[in-house]
């Protein structure tokens, strides 16, 4: 197949968050492709737009409606034209894609881990009984409080200038990233060190960039299979899948970590009470074709040992 590639003037645009890490994202997707196909750095056009959850700063995630609040002025402007592709970080992205839509590339993946922050501690065993952390994820905060219910967690949005600001002025002794996110920014030194999955499971597809595109467009499908990597997208189908299989958004703490061993995919799942009041976990093996398969297994035995309403607030 020829394909008919983008040129100065005619760019494919690439849309993005405009945080430094989203561009970062959109301009190591850009990268890619531009080695691929032998182009111009300015054959593609990087198109900022803002969405919700930019906008939207003094307020939890889980009140402004969930997964979506990262992706959906994007996706609208996909759908209109206005851009080509667009460049996500999976973690944030639902399980389903709007209608016309379609998410099938994915960047060979970056460290999963979550990393530790602090100025005072140097690890998470070192924080102090009824010392106050600081996230702005359910996930992050229910794992805390099942392992150190002693703790106080507050709301703790924001980029990484904006969360060591905070740490500075004492609004709490520590917090969370993603050690993808700093690695990406070229600041890993910004960790004191990253955290063992067994004591704190990342969430689903984190440390993953994904890149959506129209369902119709043949030439940037054709483009993109060019930089897709089939190994990140062999851990993604499996821990999507578990996802999928359990309803998750921004308001249901769930963490998962899929990784391939030679033939044998290995998952890792956890679902946890919001409250942290209690975690139920799994791990199992499959054929690494059979992921998909694999993420709604261990989905369906999980809801079936936690019981109705274990996602519920309690009050």
């Amino acid at each position: 197949m020829t394909i008919d590639l983008p040129t100065p003037a005619r760019p494919l645009k690439i849309g993005t968050r405009g945080s430094p890490l989203a561009l970062a994202q959109a301009h190591e997707t850009r990268d890619r492709l531009a080695r691929a196909f032998d182009l111009p750095p300015d054959a593609f056009e990087v198109c900022v737009i803002q969405t919700t959850g930019d906008r939207v700063q003094d307020r939890p995630l889980k009140e402004l409606g969930g997964k979506g609040l990262f992706t959906r002025e994007i996706e609208a402007a996909m759908l209109t034209g206005q851009i080509d592709i667009a460049v996500h970080s999976m973690k944030d992205m639902p399980v389903l894609q709007p209608e016309g839509l379609v998410l099938d590339c994915y960047l060979p993946r970056e460290d999963p881990r979550d990393a530790f922050v602090s100025n005072l501690h140097a690890a998470l065993a070192d924080i102090p009984e009824g010392a106050t952390v600081g996230t702005s994820s359910l996930r992050r905060r229910a794992q805390l409080l099942v392992r150190r219910p002693d703790l106080t967690v507050v709301e703790f949005r924001g980029n990484v200038q904006t969360r060591l600001r905070k740490l500075s002025e004492g609004v709490a002794c520590a917090t969370f990233l993603a050690m993808a996110g700093l690695n990406r920014l070229g600041r890993p030194e910004v960790a004191r060190g990253a955290l063992d999955p067994a004591d704190m499971l990342p969430a689903v597809a984190q440390g993953a960039i994904g890149i959506e595109r129209r369902a119709d467009d043949s030439r940037t499908a054709a483009m993109l299979d060019a930089i897709h990597d089939q190994r990140t997208g062999e851990q993604l189908a499996a821990e999507r899948a578990f996802l999928a299989a359990l309803d998750g958004s921004c308001e249901t703490p769930i963490a998962g970590l899929a990784e391939r061993n030679g033939t044998t995919l290995r998952l890792r799942g956890e679902i946890l009470r919001p409250d942290g009041t209690e975690s139920l976990s799994d791990d199992q093996s499959a054929p690494v074709e059979d992921g998909a398969e694999l993420g709604r297994a261990m989905a369906a035995a999980l809801l079936e040992r936690a019981g109705p309403g274990f996602f519920d607030f309690r009050t």
